[in-house]
């Protein structure tokens, strides 16, 4: 039971995490990496070595997330029917389009 409220937990807050971090201008998750290094680089007068330090490192975490979220989906068929997983894909399509939405909403407004 644990196991199963923790792979929902997992399912449900990743989503949650890329969006508590927004990069800025959008640009796509390879556009937030290097505006991330870009605002640490000048905010914290990093080193070209230093920031080259910091994008390996946000490299590796996107790939650890990645592994994450497979594992998860993957623990989520053992658990799910084919249709709740139909309806928790299509929740996540809901949850994107509202996500476009509101970064597109908030580019026309500046």
């Amino acid at each position: 039971m644990n196991k199963k409220i923790i792979t929902i937990a997992l399912a449900l807050v990743l989503p949650l995490t890329v969006a508590a971090f927004p990069g800025e201008g959008g640009g796509g998750p390879k556009g937030n990496h290097a505006n991330k290094v870009e605002r640490l680089a000048k905010k914290l007068d990093l080193t070209s070595e230093q920031k080259t330090k910091v994008e390996a490192i946000f490299k590796q975490q996107k790939e650890k997330f990645e592994a994450i979220r497979k594992d998860s989906r993957a623990r989520m068929e053992d658990v799910l029917t084919t249709e709740q997983m139909e309806k928790l894909d299509q929740l996540k399509k809901q949850r994107k389009e509202k996500r476009q939405k509101r970064q597109k909403e908030g580019r026309n407004s500046l």
